[in-house]
Order: C-alpha cells, then sequence, then structure tokens
C-alpha cells in the first residue's frame, strides 16, 4: 500500500509536465519492401500547419512535439501512416506501397482514371518507361511503346515527328492526333520559324504520356479526336526537396550514304559512255579533283543536353518545382542546327484546408535555329572531278560552272549553297495554365473546376544569300552582270487561348460508384505572319497575313459508373461548334459509350492464384475532323491584287479585288469507332497486357480536290468527298521475368495489324497524289474507291529473258494495244500491314541495361532517288556533267521519261531497327549530400535491317526523294541527384 501511495502521488506531481512537456522526435523513413531510404517523406503535425521533410538518407527532425501529438507520414504512392507520440524520441517509419500506386494512373480528358477502370482503350507510358538515348522532343520518348501508335521523326536537329495512332482518319484534314498539355489542347500551326510543335518542349519535364487511342476515351475532345489525343503531363513539385542535375553528350556520325561513282569510277564511266556513243558529254569536261560530295555536305560533330530541376515546398507548404534546360544540337547537314533553353515552373497549393487545390504551370522557351537548304540532290548529281573550291572564282572562292563571271545552265555548287548562305530564327513560346479546383464544402462530393489556358510563340527570322553566292539576285548595269545575294526577314505570331469550365461529382455508395463530368469549353487560334520579300529586288513586295481567328465551342458530359467494382459503364457527350463551317453545318455532336466488366472479381475467379486481372471492354464513339487550312472556305472573299493582278487605266495602275473560291456546304468530317478488348495478368500482374480489335469508319471525307471548269473562282476546294474505314488488331504482353534482390529482368512487345480501305469518293473518281522528281507534275499515288490511301498508281515493269527489265516496256493491262496511262495499275502501298515493338530492361545490383526494337512488315517505298537519278541520260546535266547512282549498272536505262512511273522502284521497305541501347551504374549514397549518381554510355540508331536499297526504310509518306539521315549519335551522360 505504502509503494501504491508513493505511486500515485509521483503520477499526481507529474501529470502537468507530462501533459505539457515537449521533446524533438527524429527518425529514419525507409521503404519496407526494401529497406531504402525515402527522401521527401513529408510529417506533418495532425491539426496543425507543422512539419518537416526527410533528407536524402530518409532521416527528419521535428521539434516542439508534445506526447499525444499525432504524426502524420505521407508521400506519393505509399500508405499515409499516423503515429502517436509518445515518450520515445525516436520513431522510424517503414513505409508501404499503396495498393492505388501499382494500379497505374492515366490521365484521360478532364480527370484521371487507373488502368485498372478504363473503360476504353488508354494507354499510360511513364518516366520509368520512356525511351532512353538522345531524346531530343518529346515524340521520341514513346516511339514503339505502345501498339498502334507510330513514330517516325525526320534526321533534322530539333526534327518533327509524324504520329499516327491506329493510321489516321482522313485524307485531306490532318491526322495527327491532338496533343494536350497540362489541359491546354495546342494547335498543330506554328510560328514560322519553328522546327514543329513539339521542339520548344523538353522532353526532361515531362511526367507521363496518356495515349487515347478509341472513340470512347477521346470523344470527351469531340471536335479534334478522330486521331487520338495524346495527353502530356509534366512533372510537379513534391513536399520533399530534390535536386535532379543531368548532362548528356553525344557525337553524331552519318550513319550510310547513297552510292554514286566515285571520280575515278567517272572518270571510267564518262570514257566507256564516250566511246559507246553518246552524245553531249566528252572526257574534256573532267576536272582533276577527287571530291565526295556528301562527305562535303556532312559534318559529325557533338550534341549536349543539360537541365537542372529543383524541387520542394515553399514556406513548407507550397509543392513547387523550377527547371532549366539547354540543348544543342548540330545537324548532320553542315550549318544546321538546332538550340533549345527553356524554363518551366510549377506551383500546385492546396488552400482552404484541402479544399482549393492551384495548379499553375508556366513554360518559357527559346528555340535558335539555322536551317540549310536539303542540297543532298546536288551532292549526288554534282560532278565528282571537280574541286569544292577554285582560287579563280569570283564567287567566294567556291567553285561554280561560269562563262566570264555570267552562270552556266549547270548544277551548283551544294558545298557553296550551304556555306553562302544564312537561314536562322529565334522562337520564343510562353505555354502554360492555371487550374482552380475547388471542393465544395457544404457538399464535398462537388468540385468545381476552372481551367485558363495560354500558349503564344513567337518567331523572328531572316535568310540571307551572300552577295558572292552565284544563286544571288541579277543585275545588269552599262551592260555589266553581277549577282548581288538576296535578303529576307520575316515575323510570325501564333496564339491559343483556352477556357474550360466544369463540375465534377463524385459519389461512393455501398456497390455504386459515381463519377459525373460536365461543363463548357472555349478555344481561340490566332495567327499573323508578315515576310519584306526579297530587299535587293526592287519588284518584291512585302506581304503581312492576318490569319482568321478559328474558334471552338463545345458542352460536355461524363458520367462514369462502377458496380460492385466489377461491372463499369462510361457514358459521354460532346457538342462542338466551329467558325470554320456556316451556321448551318457549324455544330457536330459527338456521343460515346463503354462497357467493361471485371470478370477476376467475380467469385468463381476471385481468390485465384493465377489470374489477377481478366477485364473486358466494350467501346462506341464518334468524333469530329474540322482541322483543314482553309479558314473560311464557306465565305465569299476578296483578296487584293499585287503588282501582277492590276489594271492600267490611262497611265494609272487600279488594284482590283480577286475573288476567292466559295464551298458553303463544307461540314464536319465524323469517324465511328468500335472497340472490343480483353486486358489480362498473370501471377500478380507480373505477366500482364492486352488484346483489342477496333474499327474506325470515316464518313463525309475532308480533303481537297478538283471542281468542274467555271463552277467556282478555282480550279479546287475543301469538300466532303467519300468515306472509308480502318480496321486493325493490337497485343501488348508486359513482364517481369526475373525479380529477386541482385537481378530484375523485364520485357515488353507490342504488335498492331491494320488495314485501311477507301470505301467512297465523291462519283467514284480517282484523286492522284503524290508528287515525285524527275518530271514536271509526276504522281504516284492514288486514292481509289476499293484500296488503301497512297497506293502506288504504276505501270508493270515488264524483263527480258535474263531476268533484266526493258527499258520503257510495261504490260497492257487492258489489252488496247496501246500502252499510256490506262495501263497504270495499283501496286502495293506505304503503310505498314504489321509494326511491332520490343523494350527490355535488365537491372544486376548498381548495373542496368536497356534497349528497344522496332520492326515493319508490309511497307513500301517508291524509291525517288533512283528513278529520277539512276539514267545515263543524266551524264549530262546541260552545259556541264552529272553524277548518278551505281545502281544503273543494274538496269543499263538510258532516259529517265522511259521509266519514271516503272513499278520496278517500288521496294519491299520492311525493316527492323534497334534504336536505342545503353549501359548505366549507379552509385547508391554517394555521400551524406549525394543520395546517387548514375552514369551511362549508349548508342541511338544503333542498327538497321532492312531489304531496302535506300538510305533508310522509315520515310514518312512513302516517296524517297533524298532525306536528311538519321545520324548514328554514341553518348554519355550522368544524373545526379540530391
Amino acid at each position: 500500500m505504502k509503494n501504491f501511495k508513493i505511486f500515485l502521488f509521483s503520477v499526481i506531481l507529474l501529470f502537468p509536465v507530462l501533459m505539457f512537456a515537449q521533446q524533438t522526435i527524429k527518425g529514419n523513413v525507409t521503404e519496407a519492401t526494401g529497406n531504402s531510404p525515402l527522401p521527401g517523406v513529408g510529417i506533418i503535425i495532425k491539426g496543425t500547419i507543422k512539419g518537416a521533410a526527410t533528407d536524402f538518407d530518409g532521416n527528419y527532425s521535428i521539434e516542439n512535439v508534445k506526447p499525444g501529438d499525432v504524426l502524420v507520414f505521407s508521400y506519393i504512392g505509399f500508405n499515409t501512416q499516423e503515429i502517436t507520440v509518445g515518450s520515445n524520441s525516436t520513431i522510424n517509419v517503414a513505409m508501404v506501397e499503396s495498393a492505388e500506386s501499382l494500379d497505374e494512373v492515366v490521365v484521360i480528358g478532364y480527370g484521371t482514371t487507373t488502368i485498372k477502370d478504363a473503360t476504353g482503350s488508354v494507354a499510360a507510358v511513364t518516366e520509368k518507361d520512356f525511351n532512353k538515348g538522345n531524346i531530343v522532343t518529346p515524340a521520341s520518348l514513346i516511339s514503339g511503346r505502345v501498339a498502334g501508335v507510330n513514330v517516325t521523326t525526320d534526321g533534322s536537329p530539333g526534327g518533327g515527328s509524324a504520329i499516327r495512332i491506329r493510321g489516321g482518319s482522313s485524307l485531306g484534314a490532318s491526322n495527327d492526333p491532338l496533343i494536350v498539355v497540362d489541359g491546354l489542347p495546342i494547335s498543330n500551326s506554328t510560328a514560322g520559324g519553328s522546327r514543329s510543335i513539339l521542339a520548344s518542349i523538353n522532353p526532361n519535364d515531362i511526367e507521363s504520356m496518356s495515349i487515347l487511342k478509341d472513340a470512347s476515351s477521346t470523344a470527351i475532345y469531340g471536335s479534334r479526336a478522330s486521331n487520338g489525343v495524346i495527353i502530356i503531363t509534366t512533372k510537379k513539385g513534391k513536399s520533399g526537396f530534390n535536386l535532379d542535375i543531368n548532362f548528356k553528350a553525344g557525337y553524331q556520325t552519318l550513319a550510310d550514304k547513297i552510292n554514286v561513282f566515285s571520280a575515278d569510277e567517272y572518270r571510267n564511266l564518262i570514257t566507256e559512255r564516250v566511246a559507246a556513243g553518246q552524245g553531249g558529254i566528252s572526257v574534256e569536261q573532267l576536272g582533276n579533283a577527287n571530291t565526295d560530295w556528301q562527305d562535303e555536305i556532312y559534318e559529325e560533330k557533338f550534341t549536349f543536353d543539360q537541365s537542372i530541376s529543383l524541387s520542394g515546398a515553399l514556406f513548407k507548404n507550397v509543392p513547387a518545382r523550377v527547371s532549366w534546360g539547354n540543348t544543342q544540337q548540330p545537324g548532320l547537314r553542315r550549318t544546321s542546327k538546332f538550340e533549345r533553353n527553356s524554363l518551366t515552373f510549377n506551383l500546385n497549393p492546396s488552400l482552404l484546408d484541402e479544399h482549393l487545390k492551384i495548379n499553375f504551370n508556366a513554360n518559357i522557351s527559346s528555340e535558335n535555329n539555322r536551317f540549310a537548304d536539303g542540297v543532298e540532290g546536288s551532292a549526288l548529281y554534282f560532278d565528282p572531278t571537280q574541286p569544292v573550291y577554285d582560287a579563280t572564282s569570283p564567287f567566294g572562292g567556291f567553285f561554280e560552272y561560269h562563262t566570264n563571271g555570267i552562270r552556266d545552265n549547270a548544277g551548283r555548287n551544294p558545298v557553296a549553297n550551304l556555306l553562302q548562305r544564312e537561314n536562322t530564327s529565334i522562337v520564343d513560346r510562353l505555354y502554360g495554365n492555371l487550374e482552380f479546383d475547388y471542393k465544395i464544402k457544404s457538399f464535398p462530393e462537388l468540385r468545381a473546376v476552372l481551367n485558363l489556358g495560354y500558349d503564344r510563340s513567337y518567331g523572328v527570322g531572316s535568310n540571307i544569300l551572300s552577295t558572292e553566292s552565284i544563286n544571288g539576285f541579277r543585275f545588269e548595269e552599262d551592260g555589266v552582270v553581277s549577282y548581288i545575294g538576296s535578303e529576307s526577314h520575316y515575323t510570325s505570331e501564333r496564339k491559343n487561348l483556352l477556357l474550360d469550365a466544369y463540375l465534377a461529382y463524385n459519389k461512393e455508395l455501398e456497390n455504386l460508384n459515381i463519377e459525373a463530368t460536365a461543363g463548357y469549353s472555349y478555344q481561340k487560334f490566332q495567327g499573323e505572319d508578315y515576310n519584306t520579300g526579297n530587299k535587293i529586288d526592287p519588284l518584291a513586295e512585302r506581304d503581312t497575313n492576318t490569319q482568321p481567328d478559328i474558334v471552338l465551342l463545345g458542352f460536355f458530359a461524363r458520367t462514369n459508373l462502377s458496380f460492385m467494382d466489377k461491372y463499369l459503364l462510361t457514358l459521354s457527350y460532346r457538342r462542338d461548334g466551329t467558325s470554320r463551317f456556316n451556321s448551318d453545318n457549324r455544330w457536330g455532336n459527338f456521343p460515346a459509350a463503354a462497357l467493361a466488366w471485371k470478370i477476376n472479381e467475380e467469385d468463381f475467379l476471385k481468390d485465384s492464384n493465377v489470374l489477377s486481372e481478366l477485364k473486358l471492354r466494350l467501346g462506341w464513339g464518334i468524333t469530329g475532323q474540322q482541322d483543314i487550312p482553309a479558314s473560311y472556305a464557306f465565305l465569299g472573299r476578296h483578296v487584293i491584287g499585287d503588282s501582277f493582278s492590276q489594271y492600267i487605266f490611262g497611265n494609272t495602275a487600279i488594284v482590283v479585288g480577286i475573288p476567292q473560291s466559295k464551298f458553303e456546304d463544307i461540314k464536319w468530317e465524323e469517324t465511328t469507332t468500335y472497340n472490343v478488348g480483353i486486358d489480362y495478368g498473370f501471377f500478380n500482374d507480373k505477366l500482364k497486357g492486352s488484346i483489342e480489335v477496333y474499327l474506325k469508319e470515316s464518313n463525309d471525307l475532308l480533303a481537297n480536290v478538283a471542281v468542274a471548269d467555271g463552277s467556282n473562282f478555282s480550279n479546287a476546294g475543301w469538300q466532303n468527298i467519300g468515306q472509308f474505314t480502318s480496321k486493325g488488331l493490337e497485343f501488348m504482353i508486359g513482364s517481369d521475368i526475373v525479380s529477386t534482390d541482385d537481378l530484375n529482368v523485364n520485357v515488353s512487345y507490342n504488335l498492331n495489324i491494320n488495314e485501311t480501305k477507301i470505301d467512297e469518293l465523291a462519283f467514284g473518281q480517282d484523286i492522284e497524289v503524290g508528287g515525285i522528281g524527275g518530271g514536271t507534275g509526276s504522281r504516284i499515288q492514288v486514292h481509289r474507291e476499293g484500296f488503301a490511301p497512297y497506293s502506288y498508281f504504276v505501270y508493270k515493269q515488264l524483263y527480258n529473258t535474263a531476268g533484266a527489265p526493258i527499258e520503257g516496256a510495261y504490260a497492257d493491262i487492258n489489252q488496247d494495244g496501246i500502252i499510256n496511262s490506262s495501263d497504270r495499275y495499283i501496286y502495293k502501298k506505304p503503310n505498314a500491314d504489321i509494326s511491332m515493338g520490343f523494350q527490355t530492361g535488365i537491372n544486376y545490383k548498381d548495373f542496368d541495361l536497356s534497349f528497344n526494337l522496332r520492326a515493319s512488315f508490309g511497307n513500301y517505298m517508291y524509291n525517288n532517288v533512283n528513278s529520277s537519278r539512276a539514267q545515263y541520260n543524266l551524264l549530262q546535266d546541260v552545259t556541264a556533267l552529272g553524277n548518278i547512282p551505281t545502281t544503273v549498272l543494274e538496269t543499263n536505262f538510258v532516259e529517265t521519261a522511259n521509266v519514271l512511273i516503272s513499278d520496278y522502284y517500288l521496294e519491299n521497305a520492311s525493316f527492323l531497327k534497334m534504336d536505342n541501347l545503353n549501359l548505366g551504374y549507379t552509385f547508391n549514397k554517394f555521400n551524406k549530400d549525394i543520395s546517387s549518381i548514375r552514369v551511362w554510355t549508349g548508342v541511338q540508331n544503333v542498327f538497321t535491317i532492312t531489304n531496302y536499297s535506300g538510305l533508310d526504310p522509315e520515310v514518312f509518306g512513302g516517296i524517297d526523294n533524298t532525306i536528311y539521315p538519321r545520324p548514328r549519335t554514341f553518348l554519355m551522360g550522368a544524373n545526379i541527384k540530391f
């Protein structure tokens, strides 16, 4: 009893001290599965704004904590934990990855979902899965990563990419997908002087890219979603402090060249052809030099890319991120270059007790470009026995064909073309958005969202040709001819304004989850271009082109219903208006519906140890297309004539107004899509993927086609002309083959089979397309009912008994005894039947190895390099000699006109490419300040396996008439995390 009294007295005496004593709590936060430290974990005393964050080693310290306080530990992707403080001043926490984080989040139109809850055909590629290497523009991050998504990037520095999702949906209107950056849909129209719409975006700032492929997922964007949607989400600030420094350097090399005759081979060839009686050429025209003109126009150089990003919490409560990036990429073609400087700033505060969330994203970039003329054709053609330089030349010391300073009718020195022209631009871009997301206090299931977007690009450029160039403006005075160069300047501006306002409702009932969204969208596009013309030419006129404003209005709604987390239904509707069409056709309606059934959640599969996911998806929807160059084709318009369009009354010149074509009846192009998909997963998703089949039917196709003579003020204009269908199958599979403490091996594979066919054209008439070199107005492709768009339209080549092609000998297809255009037939197409992608990543302890492959089968290429150049008659370049490809030895063709349209020049361009190969090593816990350093090396454009005889089997559009070659780049880099 005595001891009890003493104990009771002590408790009473110390109770106030225990209640009000404050202490400092320290500890370490780790990841439960790997026991590795977690930097940046937020720790807050519940009910207060007092908190701290873990450092690079997972350590934290928080002062003035009382016993009984609750510490809340939170970190993105992990379960939030609450721990009540007792007498222990050290609290270590092992955080468990949340189940939701294991289910990949996908950003969709006006919201988010997860892969497991998605009802449409969507895919998400996050930073950890992006392609590695010399990635300059965002499109290259996902090349080969997603089934049904094809990315073709040209070889120029900072070059643009042609992106096609499931083959596109239009003949004449845009086939580019809608690209949305942080909620801001951007325009496909770039300011003059810019490389592409994505060239100003630093790939290092991108966190994820979501690809919406079917109409049930894209219809919420209505008017611009027929070709799919790519949603780019940039990195945001987090509560913990992070500093990342990235650096990489590369050396660009020329992977291949087109085979033409060397100087010595050329001398022998000219001698042989003169002896054989070919006229117009002579041995005396040969020079004494040995010049490889392709080597002369290309230059192998270093490329650099560096970026710094800093993220953390301002005032301990406002997540923020700022980053700077610099990319310097010279082109293989001499004088060409691309440099980008970018600065991004993101703020993501939560106010009013977490009821108001604000997302502010600002991006500033500056492109500094120098463009180089496409001189590959000249380099192939120019006489290899002539020198690059000539000390006696009046044209800046470059060899040129001239007579006493007056240019001859012959080819021009391609090196001089590059070095004597300075075609430069600077394009500044500011884009971003400000989003307010307010959860109504009295009605917490309802959120009101306002998103304001702004995108402005302003380009300034000049194109100056040296006064010493032979290609300059010809000036004659007192019988003396001189060439005085050229000079022009331009400005260009593009603006994009956005206002989105919508309500989002989310209610969870016992067995039913309801998500509903309804809102309004306004977007306006503006543009203006100014060009001085050639300031040296007194007859040149300045030109200002103020583009008509394009306005898009939209009303949209979507409902997602989830019953028992097994049966999912999505309904959406959008009504869009566009200023491109008249009032009768201005509005379009775009509904969509999708169903999903999580079969694995049924009782008969719920406890399966093998099948972790099995979901059936059905989707249907209609999307629209109105993105054509003609802004006001439905209006009667006049333009003011120039100095060549005037009436003369007496001595007075009267400027005339010229009427423009008018097409009042153009309307929305619509695409209806049907989609069936199955998502599957085995062994707790160690093996997972999807299978999909789809059908797209495009109606009222928009195209710029010919009209009857005298029926309009033009011989062609934009009309709705027919319909076509695309159908296909997609397959994706990925697996963590090995997953141990020391070794991890993961692979992924995707397959797309696609077929596109034109079902109907206006009046059943063919539309010839695909202009080629070698003949004025020549075309090699056609749109025809029953065939794929851009099918090749050629003559059927005949061969002798030895298997050699006979020049000018073609099959009489219609058997009328005459060989003419009626004997051309459709043979092959440029787009692949099958495309595939394969990626793998291997991690062994601190080493990592990754590579990705792409394959394409069934795609054909028209080799216009050979068809327009590999003939003996081209050894005569008017008054000089010209070189030709060595493939002429295989055919012995003489006249280009006899063989230009032959199917002989159609080649199977199927290929297998390894785009990137990377090897790295990571130094973890480098020191107390640096959490890790990863050093790596790699190769981009590793190899190409193909039977195509040209430079590269991957040329967008299927016509190879000399291209900017893709460099093979050897890389090294480092990533430092603090």
